[in-house]
């Protein structure tokens, strides 16, 4: 999956409803407390397990979803989860966040800030409550999730303290391990929001450990995240997720987790010139992420790995 830009007038519209939260907050500091937020907004969490529906079953007669009761039909809402594979989602009618309490634990606090923001857009309350021929439409939920995603990243990095921070900081992934335990973010989402909001030519990748691939790994498809900022993917709208895959898997090493190697490797513009980027690469035991800088053009006559 790649990363997508929202306009400037939808980002701007949630922006004004996350900077309204952190305001009635009194601005926090990070990291930035969820049962604070859940609190001002009245909203309620709870676990649930999508291999047990014991949770669900006992909100059902009370439900609704996609404006349809399904009090008929007790197993319709577990069967959405699981037809949807999902891991979390906000109940309007409940003003309630259900998490899958199996899902591995760093993952709940991204979740549970998506599902406040679904909570927090309008419109997207409109949208899980209106017509279930839009809202089963995958381009309208496209939509609905990268506005959830962009406003998720705002609120739990605190907008523009994150920004400052990162910007002022040197992009290598020791800073971006540093801002994780600041804002209290695992590293993934970390690594998601420094390059996003970069102003530099940065990329970064999730992906299998090139050294250990999973039984189903699909080379035409290597990485589960390609993250771009705005001036990469100006200039480098080309760039596949395979030709990334192969420089990270030249010099990663074998360690499971921790430091796994940097290279500079030679990146091909849009207008045929040729870029230098220095690659480093971290394991974090269940995939690894890897942070490209931007160094310098280079001579068209070099040679392109």
């Amino acid at each position: 999956m790649r990363n997508t830009f929202l306009s400037e007038r939808t980002a701007q519209d949630i922006d004004r409803l996350i900077s309204k939260v952190l305001r009635d907050l009194s601005n926090p500091r990070p990291p930035l407390n969820l049962d604070e937020v859940r609190y001002l907004l009245k909203l309620d969490r709870q676990f649930y397990s999508s291999t047990d529906d014991g949770v669900l079953r006992e909100f059902i007669h009370k439900l609704t979803l996609a404006g349809k009761q399904i009090a008929e039909r007790p197993s319709l809402l577990l069967d959405v989860v699981r037809k949807w594979d999902l891991k979390a989602l906000f109940l309007p009618d409940r003003k309630r966040i259900l998490i899958d309490s199996s899902m591995p634990e760093m993952k709940w606090r991204w979740s549970e800030g998506h599902e406040i923001n679904h909570s927090l857009i309008p419109w997207h309350n409109t949208l899980m409550m209106g017509d279930d021929k839009a809202t089963l439409t995958p381009a309208c939920h496209d939509k609905i999730e990268a506005e959830a995603n962009y406003g998720t990243g705002r609120l739990l990095f605190l907008q523009d303290v994150f920004v400052e921070m990162a910007r002022s900081s040197k992009p290598c992934f020791k800073s971006v391990g540093s801002l994780a335990k600041v804002f209290g973010n695992n590293l993934t989402n970390t690594l998601w929001r420094y390059v996003e909001q970069s102003d530099k030519m940065l990329l970064g990748v999730v992906c299998p450990h090139p050294r250990y691939l999973p039984g189903d790994f699909d080379p035409s498809d290597p990485c589960r995240y390609f993250i771009r900022s705005r001036s990469f993917l100006a200039q480098f709208p080309d760039i596949t997720e395979t030709e990334l895959f192969r420089i990270i898997q030249s010099y990663c090493g074998r360690s499971r987790g921790g430091p796994l190697g940097n290279s500079e490797a030679i990146l091909c513009d849009a207008k045929g010139g040729y870029h230098l980027f220095e690659f480093e690469t971290f394991g974090n035991t269940h995939e690894v992420l890897t942070l490209g800088v931007w160094q310098g053009s280079r001579p068209s006559t070099i040679h392109v790995l």
